[in-house]
């Protein structure tokens, strides 16, 4: 009974080019001469594994054989094959695999690379990856939005690029545009473009996760007597309520006014009180708060120790 070519690779017979050609070099790896020194019948399954590739390897054949079985060439009017095959079967391996210890191997696997004793046709390659490093603003980052960023291309070419930014994006994050790389040098499909995020400071707010904070200047009668203050969020401005008698590094939550990536839950905004005085006093201001010290005595420090 003739060989079935497909049930020698482990493949089925709706295998791709591709599958089939990892199942050989598998097989042809496992089974190979060099790696099985003195095994008659790891070499009888070796060349088993070549004459199947031989066919299925080569999409006319396979076609061919797909139609008229093992003996589609004696069928075409010919008797080719019994020779090769005769002639594979006393062939001398150390002709194609070198005396080298190594060499041989990897000359025998090069033929899919362009090289060794059977020249075959190279997939198509995919193009190679761009890197690009990315600076966004603090407000960006967190709201979402657009950038734009030039491209560097080999031969000096350049390409201006818009990338969307997804709210709540961190500090370090990639993001990966397809087919913005290198095109492919074999005809195959274009590299990507991988572009790393790095978020610039802001001024006044800080993130935490999805939380930020925010350090809110306040007066001193603001602070002692409590009040109404306007506080800029990334929702827009809203007015925060002080309670009467704060101090400084009061942190006071704004629910759901923090960073929102998308499909989550709002993180919240802390407004952290810092009271402020003014950078000279008159002797009248003085004299005032002298009388509310002596008024209001205070030992804040009564409970500090070492």
């Amino acid at each position: 009974m003739a060989d079935d070519y497909y049930k020698i690779l482990g493949v089925k017979r709706s295998a791709s080019a591709a599958d089939i050609q990892k199942a050989y070099r598998d097989l042809a790896r496992k089974h190979h001469p060099d790696m099985n020194p003195d095994d008659a019948q790891a070499k009888e399954q070796f060349q088993r594994v070549q004459n199947a590739y031989d066919v299925l390897g080569d999409e006319e054949k396979r076609a061919k054989y797909d139609q008229f079985g093992a003996n589609f060439e004696a069928v075409q009017g010919g008797g080719q094959r019994s020779a090769q095959a005769a002639d594979f079967e006393n062939a001398d391996f150390s002709q194609f695999f070198g005396d080298q210890p190594g060499g041989g191997f990897a000359d025998f696997f090069s033929q899919f690379s362009g090289g060794g004793p059977r020249q075959r046709t190279a997939p198509p390659r995919r193009g190679a990856d761009v890197r690009h490093d990315l600076r966004i603003p603090f407000q960006t980052a967190v709201v979402g939005g657009e950038a734009r960023l030039v491209v560097r291309r080999r031969g000096a070419n350049t390409e201006t690029i818009s990338v969307k930014i997804p709210a709540g994006i961190n500090d370090g994050r990639k993001i990966r545009l397809r087919g913005q790389g290198e095109p492919s040098p074999r005809g195959g499909p274009p590299g990507d473009l991988l572009i790393t995020v790095h978020v610039e400071p802001h001024e006044f707010f800080r993130r935490s996760g999805k939380n930020l904070e925010v350090t809110v200047e306040v007066t001193v009668a603001e602070a002692a007597l409590g009040g109404k203050i306007d506080v800029p969020t990334p929702k827009g401005v809203i007015s925060l309520t002080i309670p009467p008698g704060s101090s400084s590094g009061r942190r006071l939550r704004i629910k759901g006014h923090g960073v929102q990536p998308a499909g989550e839950t709002a993180g919240d905004l802390y407004a952290v009180l810092q009271i402020v005085l003014p950078p000279e006093t008159d002797e009248r201001s003085a004299e005032l708060i002298r009388q509310l010290d002596e008024l209001q005595a205070m030992h804040p420090r009564s409970n500090l120790h070492w």
